[in-house]
C-alpha cells in the first residue's frame, strides 16, 4: 500500500518508462484536519517503483499556478501518454473559481523524463462545448464538470482520443429530464496531442449516474473494459431508488472508442475503494488498483492499494442483459 504520514492520497494514475513504474497522485496535507477540504488544496505528487508494491516518493510533479490561471485553485486528476517524439504529456484537470462556481478544464504539461514538468502556456487546452455538455450555470451542481482526462492513441493509428468526466447539457431521450442523471463519457480528439476538437458524448444520459468519474478504457486480453467511479450519493434514477452501492464500476464494451451503454455497467467494489485503475505489468498480468476511501468506521483513509488481480470475464458475465 502507498501512503504518506503527512498527507492524504487519493486519485492517481501511472506511467511506465520501461525501467520503472511511475505513480502520480493527488495529495493534500493532513494539517487541514478535515479530509473533505483536501480537494481545494490538491497537488500532484510522484513516486517510482520497480515492482508496483514498494514505492519511493520523488519530487512533486505539479502544483497550482498563481492567479489568474485555469489551475489557480488546484491541480486534479489526469493521465500520461508518450508522444512519437519521446516527450511525455501529462493531461490534468485545472480548477479555478469564477462567477460563483468551480470551473474545471483540461490542461497539459510536458516532460522529457517524467521528472521535470513544464505547463503549457496555452492552458486550458480543452474546454466543454456547450452544444452537448453542461457548463457552469446550466445545471444545479456547484461546479462545471470537465475533468479527469484519459488520453490514449487511436487503435487504428489516426490520432488521439480523450475521455472526460462530463455531464450532458440535456436529458434528451430520457423518460424524464432528471438533472441528476446526466453523467456521460465526454470525448475529444486530436491529431497531435496539441490541437483538440470536442466531440459529442460517447454515452447517453439516463444511465443512473450523476457523474462517471476518473474514466479509463483498457483492452484487457481482447475485451475492452471501461472503468469509472460513482458514489452512492451521486447515483440517479432507478439506481438511486433501489439503493445502489457506490464505488468502482466497469463495463464490458464493444470497442475502446465507444459508444458506451453505461446502463450495462456493474459495480466492482463498494465505496470502501474508489478510482479504479487498470495496469498491465511487464509479465502481461492485468492488475487493478484503487485508493482506500472509507475505513470500517466510515472515516476517510486516503491511501493507494497494492495491486489486485483483475478478471475481465467476470465483468462480462455480470453485465445485465437486454
Amino acid at each position: 500500500m502507498f501512503s504518506t504520514p503527512d498527507a492524504w492520497v487519493w486519485d492517481f494514475w501511472f506511467a511506465d518508462d520501461g525501467a520503472r513504474y511511475h505513480l502520480f497522485f493527488l495529495y493534500a496535507s493532513r494539517a487541514l484536519h478535515d479530509p473533505d477540504a483536501r480537494h481545494l488544496r490538491a497537488s500532484i505528487g510522484h513516486a517510482v517503483s520497480e515492482d508496483l508494491i514498494t514505492w519511493e516518493r520523488v519530487a512533486d510533479a505539479l502544483v497550482r499556478s498563481d492567479p489568474p490561471a485555469p489551475d489557480d485553485v488546484a491541480t486534479w486528476t489526469g493521465s500520461i501518454v508518450r508522444a512519437p517524439d519521446g516527450a511525455w504529456h501529462l493531461f490534468y484537470t485545472g480548477v479555478t473559481w469564477r462567477d460563483g462556481g468551480f470551473i474545471q478544464t483540461v490542461c497539459r504539461a510536458t516532460s522529457p523524463d517524467l521528472l521535470t514538468w513544464r505547463k503549457d502556456p496555452h492552458n486550458p487546452i480543452v474546454v466543454p462545448d456547450s452544444r452537448w455538455y453542461e457548463t457552469w450555470g446550466d445545471g444545479t451542481w456547484a461546479d462545471q464538470a470537465w475533468r479527469d482526462p484519459w488520453v490514449f492513441a487511436d487503435p487504428h493509428g489516426s490520432g488521439w482520443h480523450m475521455f472526460v468526466t462530463a455531464r450532458s447539457r440535456s436529458g434528451a431521450g430520457m423518460p424524464s429530464d432528471d438533472v441528476l442523471d446526466r453523467g456521460v463519457v465526454g470525448h475529444a480528439t486530436s491529431p497531435d496531442l496539441t490541437e483538440w476538437t470536442v466531440q459529442e458524448p460517447l454515452s447517453a444520459p439516463g444511465a443512473g449516474f450523476g457523474q462517471a468519474e476518473v474514466i479509463q478504457i483498457a483492452d484487457v486480453d481482447g475485451q475492452p473494459i471501461l472503468l469509472f467511479s460513482c458514489l452512492a450519493t451521486e447515483l440517479a434514477g432507478a439506481r438511486r431508488v433501489t439503493g445502489g452501492s457506490g464505488g468502482i464500476w466497469a463495463l464490458a464494451a464493444d470497442s475502446v472508442i465507444g459508444p458506451f451503454d453505461l446502463g450495462r455497467a456493474v459495480a466492482v467494489t463498494d465505496d470502501s475503494l474508489y478510482v479504479g485503475r487498470l495496469l498491465q505489468d511487464r509479465s502481461g498480468r492485468w492488475l487493478l488498483f484503487a485508493f482506500r476511501n472509507r475505513g470500517p468506521d466510515g472515516s476517510f483513509v486516503g491511501a493507494i492499494t497494492d495491486p489486485m488481480p483483475f478478471n475481465a470475464a467476470a465483468i462480462t458475465a455480470a453485465a445485465p442483459r437486454g
